[in-house]
């Protein structure tokens, strides 16, 4: 409409507002939105505050909010008396929302406020997201219908509303006198892929249009069809995609770019009926001019919509779909395929990110870095500048900046990941254990993006990654996030991680080497393409218990000089192992094999229905207790180790994942149980127990209890143990005195306190003792 804040504070100091509160709008309120107990409501655009005050009297706590501090300074004059009500200057539109609620919403109600919004449907569903479980959002609006025209600006038309409720669960529509009301349940259900009639065939060669504005959002267009659209168009005879795209922009936004700023990035081709079709997908990387409407017969609006929210959009044109998935692989899920050919034209990053997401980004690196995972300038600026949320678009922003949450960008079901973004403060200490330099090329195995950028921005302008992954869609979707949002200094490659980068390998080897899956075995090609004194920073299974090792190259062995307890998705390339496993008492509990051969288990189904053992181990924790040294240090000293898992309230086994060992057809697990309870987590005690059946039982029991004691007194205080990782084959006599894990590339010795001999030490290397070993500092593994 043109109002600005500065417009619409003078309508309300001089005196005017809007439509009074009628009784039906009341009633409506009280019948589809009552209030809950300690419930809050938001009320956008509230004006001189007369709902916000009414719903302070159904019993919410209400956040009114305008963006004309006219409007807030008469609300808190006529309402003073409205205790339960605070008063916000914010844009819903356009501002940060970090003063609304941060628990969220029962209620948001626009009244007479969403004709004066441009970008209408991401607007509600930034909205909705603010909702609570079960929450509702009201839209009480003018309708054209019952609107003089000289007010038409003011109400919406029959198409508009349906733009508004399109991608909601369920949605009711009343009316209060001449009003539209309605009520809006279940936000970001899904969007459909649609398709329109047969198309012509001079049309079936077109540019579709990708352009997104100063806050990385993309446009599309509400069609006469009730869909939403990129701009696009056929491409005329003789005329290149580039200028297709560029005109069409300006015929149906009004929006103008430059020839140069058109870049194909592929051409998609599928068929529509009995029609081959074939769209070149065009990025506009600038842009000017203002959005306007030169085609009403076509489309009803144009609106900037953020990416995570595009899966909630409802209807969408399928070649729109299909695009937008181009330039973002992953942003709507679940498409069909389509052929898809990409063009070698390099198109510069695009920048443009909202205000939140500057916000969210410094919240997230202060988080990491206050916690110590982040202890050098450039790691900290790193996580300060790289924008995580454009390389998962799909996400929203608090989930993208979340410091302690890993974002799933493939699945294999809902249950499987088999890619994903980590946690923030994991990648921060991984990069760090690096000891990264500037000018450094390093090699990154298992691909994403935004790890690798972070590195890059670690490394500096001379400085370089290679990435390389085992699955097309991934390398693809890197490269093109990368493209988009990068610094152009990542080289994704397409390969199995297990045989590293061999066409990419510095003269001496790469500076570092950073592996993002979980690795049950150190591949030789890691040792072999690593400069000699260069870091190998791996996520390590050793008995199905993963910690990130920092491995230092010293000839043909690495050397560990740091953990860290971590989780990480599975290798899939050829060095990928699926651990032997098997099911006894009808799938109720499973044992496994994580390294090594199986056991035996005749027997041990039967032992399990028998009578049990238990033996108390004598050690008794208090309060939250960290036992992750204790899971490793059984892994490798206990022969005949193994792991059970079992279903929720199992009446076999009473720990759902618990460290075993098996022999001679009995078997012994680790569990705990609480034996002193407490309002404060901190005065309650634990007492491990091992629980032992079959007719070794009680044997097994004391061994198992035994470690547990060995440890308590000789590794719990010193944390990790010193550990080299040699070459398979190496005879025994080469290896240090300590206990061995076998891996099938790999030979593991671990020098735990208490068992090695006296001088074991001196078989070191000098500088990678005790305390360069390193201990975990995130709290991992513990219990309550």
């Amino acid at each position: 409409m043109g109002y600005t804040r500065t417009d619409w504070s003078k309508h309300y100091t001089e005196g005017r507002g809007f439509r009074r509160l009628g009784d039906e709008e009341k009633r409506l309120l009280v019948e589809h939105a009552p209030a809950p107990v300690d419930g809050r409501a938001l009320d956008v655009g509230c004006g001189t505050g007369e709902l916000a005050s009414y719903l302070a009297s159904l019993g919410y706590t209400v956040d009114g909010a305008d963006f004309a501090e006219g409007a807030l300074k008469r609300a808190r004059a006529e309402h003073a008396e409205a205790e339960a009500v605070r008063w916000l200057c914010v844009d819903v539109e356009h501002d940060d929302l970090a003063d609304l609620a941060e628990g969220g919403y029962d209620l948001v109600v626009l009244r007479l406020s969403i004709a004066f919004i441009r970008d209408r449907a991401r607007v509600l569903r930034r909205l909705a997201a603010r909702l609570r479980e079960g929450g509702v959002l009201v839209i009480i609006t003018p309708v054209v219908e019952h609107t003089p025209e000289e007010r038409r600006h003011i109400a919406l038309d029959e198409s508009e509303l349906a733009a508004l409720t399109d991608g909601f669960e369920q949605v009711e529509r009343f009316d209060a006198q001449g009003l539209a009301v309605l009520v809006l349940r279940g936000p970001a259900s899904s969007f459909s892929s649609e398709e329109k009639r047969r198309p012509e065939p001079q049309a079936v060669f077109g540019a579709a249009v990708v352009v997104t504005d100063a806050s990385g959002r993309v446009l599309l267009g509400r069609s006469t069809r009730g869909m939403w659209e990129l701009p696009a168009g056929r491409i005329e005879s003789g005329e290149a995609a580039p200028a297709a795209a560029v005109r069409e922009l300006a015929e149906e936004t009004g929006l103008t770019a430059r020839l140069e700023d058109a870049h194909v990035i592929t051409v998609l081709h599928d068929d529509r009926l009995d029609v081959r079709r074939i769209t070149a997908v065009v990025r506009v990387t600038t842009w000017s001019g203002e959005l306007g409407l030169p085609e009403p017969h076509r489309f009803v609006r144009w609106e900037w919509h953020d990416l995570h929210a595009l899966a909630t959009l409802g209807k969408i044109f399928a070649p729109t779909t299909q695009a937008l998935t181009a330039v973002w692989p992953g942003v709507l899920p679940g498409l069909p395929p389509m052929h898809s050919y990409a063009c070698s034209a390099a198109v510069p990053p695009v920048p443009g990110e909202p205000a939140d997401a500057a916000r969210l980004r410094e919240r997230m690196a202060d988080t990491v870095i206050e916690k110590g995972w982040a202890p050098s300038p450039r790691v900290q600026a790193a996580l300060r500048e790289v924008p995580r949320h454009r390389f998962v678009p799909e996400a929203p922003l608090e989930t993208a900046y979340h410091d302690d949450l890993a974002v799933v960008t493939v699945r294999e079901s809902p249950q499987t990941a088999l890619s994903s973004v980590s946690a923030a403060w994991l990648q921060a200490d991984m990069i760090e254990q690096l000891r990264p330099e500037p000018g450094m090329t390093v090699l990154e195995v298992g691909s994403g993006g935004y790890n690798a950028e972070l590195l890059t921005h670690v490394l500096g302008e001379r400085g370089h990654v290679v990435t390389v992954d085992v699955d097309a869609y991934v390398v693809h979707r890197t490269q093109r996030l990368c493209a988009e949002a990068g610094s152009g200094r990542v080289t994704a490659v397409l390969g199995d991680g297990g045989l590293g980068a061999p066409g990419h390998v510095p003269a001496k080897g790469f500076d570092g080497i950073v592996i993002t899956h979980n690795a049950s075995d150190i591949a030789p090609a890691w040792r072999e393409q690593l400069a000699e004194g260069a870091r190998l920073v791996v996520p390590l299974e050793m008995g199905g218990y993963t910690r990130s090792l920092t491995l230092v190259r010293r000839g043909a062995v690495l050397h560990c000089e740091h953990w860290t307890y971590c989780g990480f998705v599975r290798d899939r390339g050829a060095a990928a192992r699926t651990a032997p496993a098997v099911p006894l008492a009808g799938g109720e509990v499973t044992v496994r094999w994580e390294d090594g051969e199986p056991g035996g288990t005749a027997g041990i189904e039967a032992a399990l229905r028998g009578p049990r053992h238990e033996l108390t181990t004598g050690l008794v924790v208090r309060g939250i207790f960290n036992f992750e040294t204790l899971q490793v240090y059984a892994a490798t000293t206990l022969p005949g180790f193994c792991r059970l898992a079992t279903s929720k309230g199992s009446a076999l086994v009473a720990q759902q994942d618990a460290a075993a060992m098996l022999s001679d057809g009995s078997l012994a697990y680790l569990t705990y149980r609480k034996i002193k309870d407490a309002p404060d987590p901190a005065d309650r005690l634990t007492e491990f127990f091992i629980h032992g059946y079959g007719p070794a039982a009680d044997e097994l029991a004391e061994r198992f209890a035994d470690s547990v004691r060995t440890w308590d007194q000789q590794v719990r205080e010193s944390g990790y143990p010193p550990m080299t990782v040699h070459p398979a084959g190496t005879p025994d006599e080469q290896l240090p005195t300590g206990d061995v894990l076998d891996k099938p590339s790999a030979r593991l010795v671990f020098q735990w306190p208490g068992r090695a001999p006296d001088g074991a030490q001196d078989l070191l290397p000098a500088g990678v003792g005790a305390d360069a070993a390193g201990t975990a500092r995130r709290d991992r593994g513990g219990l309550a």
